[in-house]
């Protein structure tokens, strides 16, 4: 049986911080190991041509004092003083960590100090060793021909004195050292390289895991909130502890989960909205019938109910026609249909269906009676369900007594439609809300008792499918007032292009979701959220 980590344990053999860790320690590792080779290579060579610098410097100076050392005797063979060099190279073998000794010109060792062995005695320097120091100097590292068992770093230098004809050579003096001290220098740099590598890993290996644990930390407190918000809880968040990339995410993160959430309280809010406006006509509607069939309302009154019943049914007509609009624009089916026409005839036309409420409520309506024919090209439906909509909000949003206003403005390449309402006003942080799908701001239903919080979402998309903007102004207390813009006709065929394409990407996109969905025979069923985020 395989055990399994669980998605949010950051020490998964699969995780982001294993494999940072892992290659980020590599890393170090293999800088360590390349860093000490380097380092070894350069000590050895610098220890090497400091020994050799100090072998041939000793070399020279023995040999200037051996040569002051030599007298000819009187068959003309030349004779060192032993004695007196001796003593000096006991003291120079002894601070130098040495072997020195002195040859004859054939290599016969005749004087050495600091020797482990008789082997000096008996061994003589070979001879193309000789040639070579007599005719300058020798450097190298060997055994000289036996002399040594083990290889040696050797300098040798001539003894010279001074003839009539110049110098001549009459001996040589060999500085050695075991080769061993290199390997040992070499060990002991080694134990100090691994000893403050080991201690510098360890401090890297520490300060890598809790950057790499903070760095992926941010990540799986968005799984885990992922995991969450799959589970119908959208009130985590992510917290933001740093301003680099991550902090960035944090902040992108928790500001999709502001927004489904704010979704998910529409769609809920929504599922009660009309929930309560199927019921209450319905209601209402059944126990006006059944009080008519079973008599209970006498015949005199029944036209009165059945006024009722039918407002009540056009009430539901139209709920299921902002259902359907909301359907055919999540379903990419909501097309333009261009004509040319008055936009002031359709305002005018919009204000009169509102007559009765306006006479009602007392209302001033301002900006008709200057108005004149202005062209715009668009599909006049839609721009009349548009100007329906923003007067229906004027007319249930402004106080008794109050004014509603509207102008036009023709410019050069768009025409545009301001109306206006005196009353509470719109609040600012509802400001950039109220064109969300499902909301409301009249929560508590006092004034806004048919509306589902579609209307200025439908608004926005016309108005966007005809490649224009609506924006809001308001002062609490006040006013508020919406502004839309139309392009002309030469702008307008190229937004209802641009339109036409993003309705068709966003059909088939709708379309390939539902075969996919298909393919692994997945159904899911959302009651309360027909598409898109909010």
């Amino acid at each position: 049986m395989k055990s399994k980590n669980k998605c949010g344990s950051p020490f998964g053999d699969r995780t982001i911080f294993k494999k940072y860790l892992r290659v980020t320690m590599l890393l170090i590792l293999v800088s360590f190991i390349f860093l000490g080779l380097v380092m070894m290579m350069f000590v050895s060579n610098n220890w090497r041509q400091e020994k050799r610098d100090i072998l041939e410097k000793g070399a020279r100076n023995i040999a200037d004092i051996a040569s002051r050392q030599v007298t000819q005797d009187e068959n003309g063979d030349y004779q060192l003083a032993t004695e007196s060099v001796n003593a000096f190279l006991k003291a120079f073998s002894e601070n130098s960590q040495s072997d020195v000794f002195i040859t004859d010109n054939s290599g016969n060792i005749l004087l050495v100090c600091r020797g482990t062995s008789d082997t000096f005695q008996k061994q003589a320097i070979p001879e193309n060793v000789m040639a070579q120091t007599l005719s300058g100097m020798y450097d190298g590292q060997s055994t000289l021909g036996g002399v040594y068992e083990k290889s040696c770093y050797v300098v040798g230098i001539p003894i010279t004195v001074a003839t009539g004809n110049g110098t001549k050579a009459v001996g040589a003096v060999f500085n050695s050292v075991s080769a061993l001290s290199l390997t040992m220098y070499r060990m002991d740099m080694l134990k100090m390289f691994v000893f403050a590598a080991l201690a510098a890993f360890l401090i890297s290996f520490c300060v890598v895991w809790l950057f790499s644990y903070n760095l992926v930390r941010p990540l799986r407190d968005m799984a885990a909130a992922v995991r969450s918000f799959g589970e119908g809880d959208f009130s985590v968040r992510v917290p933001v502890t740093t301003r680099d990339e991550m902090g960035e995410l944090a902040v992108a993160f928790n500001h999709m989960a502001d927004s489904l959430a704010t979704g998910e309280s529409s769609s809920r809010s929504f599922i009660a909205n009309v929930s309560h406006e199927l019921k209450t006509p319905m209601t209402t509607i059944s126990g006006f019938i059944d009080g008519i069939l079973d008599g209970t309302i006498p015949p005199e009154k029944q036209d009165h109910y059945l006024k009722i019943v039918s407002s009540e049914v056009k009430r539901l007509s139209r709920l299921v026609k902002s259902m359907l609009n909301l359907s055919r624009i999540d379903s990419g089916e909501l097309r333009l249909r261009p004509a040319t026409f008055d936009i002031n005839q359709t305002v005018l036309d919009a204000m009169l269906s509102f007559e009765k409420p306006i006479e009602d409520k007392k209302l001033e309506v301002r900006g008709l009676e200057d108005s004149v024919s202005i062209k715009v090209d668009g599909d006049p439906d839609m721009i009349h369900q548009v100007v329906y909509n923003l007067i229906e909000n004027a007319v249930k949003f402004t106080n008794e007594g109050g004014y509603i206003e509207v102008r036009t403005e023709d410019l050069k390449d768009r025409v545009v439609v301001h109306i206006k309402n005196s009353g509470e006003g719109i609040a600012p942080d509802e400001i950039t809300r109220i064109f969300q799908r499902f909301y409301k701001t009249d929560k508590s239903r006092s004034k806004d008792k048919t509306g589902m919080g579609l209307g200025l979402y439908i608004v926005r998309t016309i108005i966007k499918l005809h490649g224009g903007e609506i924006t809001v102004s308001s002062v609490q207390g006040e006013f508020s007032e919406f502004s839309f813009w139309l392009p002309k006709q030469h702008h307008l065929e190229e937004n209802q292009k641009h339109s036409e394409k993003r309705l068709d990407k966003k059909a088939d996109s709708k379309k390939h979701s539902s075969l996919k969905k298909s393919k692994n025979k997945k159904t899911k069923t959302d009651s309360h959220h027909t598409g898109g985020n909010v």
